[in-house]
């Protein structure tokens, strides 16, 4: 229930007379202001001082905390959110996406061989031609490449074209990375060769980068091109409204980069890190990356960056056939999967990840996996489980990366052990369709439940799982929060003409809060951060519109006129912004 606060009493955070001898720098009134505290206020001024924010309520309250020196801005009826939280980012890899030439979109087949052409039109003979994250659920056709067809693109060069973990090569590559009819996996990591009747690899690898020696001719960055771009990415983040967003997935050299920007005051979002670990590596080799995570001078809290969680992955992908059912996935020619049998790939044996997390969680890190499949996050949450008879992990908040697919007793163990949940609501409208056809209805009753979690207490965060271009509807996996809410509220897949399962809407309310609060306590900052409130950073966006009484179909379209991090303004809309991706035409 929204409560308007037309005379709520001031709600301040400093005594009457600390407040006179501290007044506000700034006051912003006349406006809409959505709290997303607890009673999901709506007040009318925002007092800030410094990077926090003084009070929040009635204008004529609020008044009373301005000194000679504040400045004051009519809002003019406008809404104002707290700053918006990403709870599953790579951004200083998506930065680098388009840092040697740009990459056109891709919706057909014909778009992924016609970019292979032109670059091997410019490459030498035996370059290596490298195309990644263009998924295969996400073009018309909904297949992969075939290794024939990659071999006519690109006779001369060998080609690999990766769609999360796993990929479709052509014969040289193949050839050169010496896979072919007697070739088997003898390393003891996971991984499957796809083979045709007479045994010969299709050009279809799951899992198996690693066996691909890729030598790509593309210019090398510098530390500077990379901080250079990733401070665009963050400038882009802004525009949309982001203030906060969590990395999915740091290696070194990346956390050096944040690490340069933080000590240099270029950060204009606020990072909450987890640290890549391969799990693929032996234990004791796992255990020292992780107490070196701990023992790292970034893990003590700053609200600009921090070291606080650990993360691997525990099975393939949904949008690439290799996510972790309990069930078989079916013989699908979108998948190429020919095996009734077949239930995807899980990277980690059960024990082997108890004791990962276990380490993670006794040494104040945050453990997640990047769980798919209903397979996976049965086993991660088993995992959890087992953790809890010796070692109570609720505090520890232990969380669970995508979970697409769940089940009602998943939930359930969910909401007894406090395991909280980052979901990405652009999957469902990007891939929604795609996934009816192969699974069918009943089978997604729990994909995405995001009504059931907010019923059972399990607190979940929405985010973007971002990772290539930047272009907040142009890059592959679309940043842009408002769009997540909207999937949210409709559940609409793009070339459907019926939602997946409306019975798992959510409210405006509860849209906001997946990017706001909720995601706050995802990171353990919701006393920080996350609303509106006095003594919590003074994080907020003006909009352009009401995102409460907007039709619902201009919660995608809303744009943010005004981004403030700690009460300073970092980003003012243009008269005219730049054209995007029309969402319309992928509906």
């Amino acid at each position: 229930m929204v409560v308007y606060c037309q005379t709520i009493v001031p709600l301040l955070f400093l005594g009457a007379a600390a407040l006179r001898a501290q007044p506000a720098d700034l006051i912003l009134s006349h406006g809409k202001i959505v709290t997303a505290d607890p009673q999901f206020r709506i007040a009318d001024s925002i007092a800030i001082r410094g990077d926090r924010i003084l009070a929040v309520g009635d204008r004529s309250a609020v008044a009373h905390v301005a000194g000679p020196g504040t400045r004051q801005v009519d809002l003019q009826g406008k809404t104002v959110l707290p700053g918006l939280i990403d709870s599953h980012v790579h951004a200083a890899q998506a930065a680098m996406y388009e840092f040697d030439h740009p990459v056109p979109d891709m919706e057909n087949i014909a778009g992924v061989l016609g970019y292979i052409q032109a670059r091997a039109a410019v490459a030498k003979a035996g370059d290596w031609i490298v195309l990644t994250q263009v998924f295969i659920t996400r073009l018309r056709e909904q297949r992969f490449p075939t290794r024939a067809e990659l071999d006519a693109a690109a006779p001369h060069n060998p080609v690999y074209f990766g769609t999360g973990p796993d990929a479709a090569v052509n014969s040289l590559a193949l050839q050169l990375s010496g896979i072919d009819g007697d070739f088997r996996i003898a390393d003891g990591m996971p991984g499957r060769i796809e083979r045709d009747a007479a045994g010969e690899p299709t050009g279809i690898l799951r899992n198996c980068s690693r066996l691909v020696k890729i030598h790509s001719g593309d210019r090398i960055p510098t530390g500077d091109d990379r901080r250079a771009r990733l401070k665009m990415l963050l400038a882009d983040y802004n525009s949309v409204g982001l203030t906060s967003f969590s990395e999915g997935d740091l290696g070194d050299a990346d956390l050096e980069t944040y690490r340069r920007l933080k000590d240099d005051g270029q950060l204009t979002c606020r990072v909450f890190v987890a640290y890549d670990v391969d799990a693929q590596l032996p234990l004791d080799q796992i255990t020292v990356r992780i107490l070196a995570a701990a023992a790292d001078p970034l893990h003590r809290y700053n609200n600009m960056l921090w070291l606080r969680g650990i993360k691997t992955f525990l099975d393939g992908g949904m949008l690439t056939g290799s996510a972790f059912m309990l069930q078989p996935w079916g013989v699908s020619k979108v998948y190429s999967i020919d095996d009734p049998t077949y239930r995807g790939m899980r990277y980690i044996e059960p024990d082997k990840l108890v004791r990962i997390a276990r380490v993670a969680l006794q040494n104040d890190l945050q453990f997640t996996a990047h769980s798919v499949g209903d397979g996976a996050v049965q086993t991660l949450v088993d995992a959890y489980a087992e953790i809890d008879r010796t070692f109570p992990v609720r505090a520890a908040r232990p969380s669970i990366t995508h979970a697409n697919f769940m089940s009602e007793e998943i939930i359930r163990k969910m909401r007894e052990l406090g395991i909280v949940a980052n979901m990405q609501p652009d999957w469902l409208w990007l891939d929604g369709a795609t996934l009816r056809k192969q699974f069918g209805d009943a089978r997604l009753a729990y994909f995405q439940p995001y009504k059931t979690l907010f019923a059972s207490g399990v607190v979940v965060g929405g985010g973007s799982d971002h990772m290539q271009k930047i272009g907040s509807l142009r890059s592959i996996n679309p940043y842009n929060p408002f769009l997540g809410m909207w999937i949210a509220l409709t559940r609409q897949p793009r070339w459907a003409d019926q939602p997946l399962h409306p019975e798992q809407r959510i409210s405006r309310e509860q849209a906001i809060r997946l990017y706001t609060i909720n995601n706050a306590w995802l990171t353990f900052e919701e006393k920080e951060k996350g609303s509106l409130e006095p003594g919590k950073l003074a994080d907020l966006i003006l909009l352009d519109r009401d995102i409460l009484t907007c039709p619902l179909d201009e919660v995608r379209k809303i744009q943010v006129e005004q981004t403030y991090l700690g009460g300073k303004p970092i980003y003012q809309r243009k008269a005219k912004t730049e054209p995007q991706m029309d969402t319309d035409k992928h509906r």
